[in-house]
């Protein structure tokens, strides 16, 4: 039997996905029954026939269950789980084969990296998006490590392909910024205001703000 997706089951009306990130071979799977509605699959450390192979499977599990999957190709530079990588460009054939396996979506680096953008930063790379974009045709494409890329870059990219940008170093600092000068106000202080509840509100309303102005910058307000 089909597992009821979670945002069934937690009553969600608007149109979100519940999105496994950079989810390894066994993790998709988990996600696959647990009601995920999207999952991704990063097998872009195996080399090219290994990632064909498990993605192939992937798929195939995936849509089954009516999910959405992204794969990727190539690394994506900075710092994800501990591994680190310096915004590298992916082989525009190894897209296309693992374009052609049927994904919904694919992440493959353009000089992107996770985490914050170091000064010496090259920018992002948007011949290769070009020739990825051509060579995987015209495939929606993922775009890693949206925080603190400039706003004209990433209107650029978006309009040369990217339709998904994730964006979550940015939401973490929101969050640290807002629940800082809480705590620096000394509001944990009176009253109850050492409630977790109370402590992290101003956090996630800073998240809140953040996710809205990124909204408005892609393009997707009133989209939905």
């Amino acid at each position: 039997a089909m597992v009821k997706a979670m945002d069934e089951s937690l009553g969600i009306t608007v149109p979100v996905a519940l999105h496994l990130d950079h989810g390894t071979y066994e993790g998709a799977k988990a996600c696959v029954a647990a009601g995920f509605t999207s999952i991704m699959f990063d097998g872009s450390h195996y080399d090219i026939d290994e990632n064909v192979a498990k993605t192939t499977e992937l798929v195939a599990l995936a849509h089954d269950h009516g999910l959405s999957i992204e794969a990727e190709v190539g690394s994506i530079g900075g710092e994800e789980d501990g591994v680190i990588g310096m915004g590298e460009v992916a082989d525009p054939a190894e897209c296309a084969k693992i374009a052609a396996l049927g994904i919904d979506f694919l992440a493959a680096g353009i000089g992107n990296i996770h985490g914050k953008y170091p000064a010496n930063w090259q920018g992002l790379n948007f011949e290769a998006l070009d020739k990825i974009h051509n060579a995987t045709d015209n495939i929606p494409l993922v775009l890693h490590g949206g925080t603190g890329i400039p706003a004209d870059m990433i209107r650029k990219a978006i309009s040369l392909g990217v339709s998904k940008i994730n964006v979550n170093t940015e939401c973490q600092l929101s969050f640290a910024d807002a629940t800082r000068k809480y705590i620096e106000a000394g509001k944990d202080l009176q009253g109850k205001g050492f409630d977790p509840r109370k402590l992290l509100a101003p956090g996630a309303e800073a998240i809140k703000a953040t996710v809205r102005e990124k909204i408005e910058l892609f393009g997707s307000a009133n989209k939905a």
